[in-house]
């Protein structure tokens, strides 16, 4: 099976994505794990499918597969990557367009100077919606990890999130408490692990450590997790400007009940075919 594809990125967080309008594709998670490898195959973070919609009323349905061949629900990032795709390709000659993906239907924008602006619905704080095990919804949690307490945020941007406060995000054990927090008995299917450095109430630096693909340049609904945390703990105000290693993002929340909007680039790197 010979399947074109582009290698894309969002702030450094690499995605490849696959047009299954125009070609037939169907990848076992073999295959998924093959295209992600860095040595053996192209190399990602995350595999995105544009599909046609399976509801009325939507332009295209897109499906991610994280670098272990997992399918996951949403990705901020591959949103904004997979809206600038559908315009190169022509796949589509609309601006604004709504999606189709696992954690429900999203809109995104293009601006005129080439940002993505993506509508990435509302924030879920309740522990089913997460999902996460506690007894009571609260603001903040307490982990127990080998040992040590760990105070976070939770939260489901379509996806789950553990958000924690560190002093830097330099010297933060990403590394070793990222996977620990990923694979949390409270969190039943898995979770990903911010931490998160406030330098003032408009701007935070983040790092991510993405359930299913490790510390990643950049996570857009990790961005979104830690405004929403961030901003129901009363710590931030409205606008956030977002620093990560790959770049900056954009995040706005007015409030609980409205959606969080992400504004940042996206942009596609090389073309080509894989046989599998």
């Amino acid at each position: 099976m010979l399947i074109n594809f582009t290698k894309m990125h969002g702030l450094g967080n690499d995605f490849v994505v696959i047009d299954a309008l125009s070609q037939a594709v169907t990848l076992t998670p073999d295959q998924l794990r093959f295209i992600a490898d860095r040595h053996f195959g192209i190399g990602c973070d995350q595999i995105l499918l544009v599909e046609a919609p399976t509801v009325p009323g939507v332009d295209f349905r897109y499906r991610i597969y994280n670098a272990d061949g997992g399918e996951v629900e949403q990705c901020g990032n591959g949103v904004r990557c997979f809206a600038r795709f559908v315009l190169d390709k022509h796949l589509t000659n609309k601006r604004e367009i709504s999606v189709e993906t696992q954690a429900g239907i999203i809109s995104t924008q293009i601006e005129a100077n080439g940002l993505i602006t993506v509508n990435m619905g509302v924030p879920q704080f309740a522990t089913a919606d997460i999902p996460f095990l506690a007894d009571t919804q609260a603001s903040t949690y307490t982990l127990d990890i080998a040992g040590q307490q760990i105070s976070i945020g939770a939260v489901s941007m379509g996806n789950p999130h553990a958000v924690m406060q560190v002093d830097n995000v330099d010297t933060a054990p990403v590394a070793t408490l990222g996977p620990q927090i990923e694979r949390h008995a409270s969190f039943p299917r898995r979770v990903n692990a911010g931490f998160m450095q406030i330098i003032d109430r408009g701007h935070i630096r983040l790092r991510v450590y993405e359930r299913g693909a490790g510390e990643t340049r950049a996570c857009g609904t990790g961005a979104c997790a830690a405004v929403a945390v961030g901003r129901q703990q009363g710590l931030l105000d409205e606008t956030v400007t977002v620093d990560l290693p790959g770049g900056t993002l954009l995040i706005r929340w007015a409030e609980e009940g409205r959606p969080v909007w992400m504004t940042g680039p996206a942009v596609s790197v090389f073309e080509g075919k894989i046989e599998l």
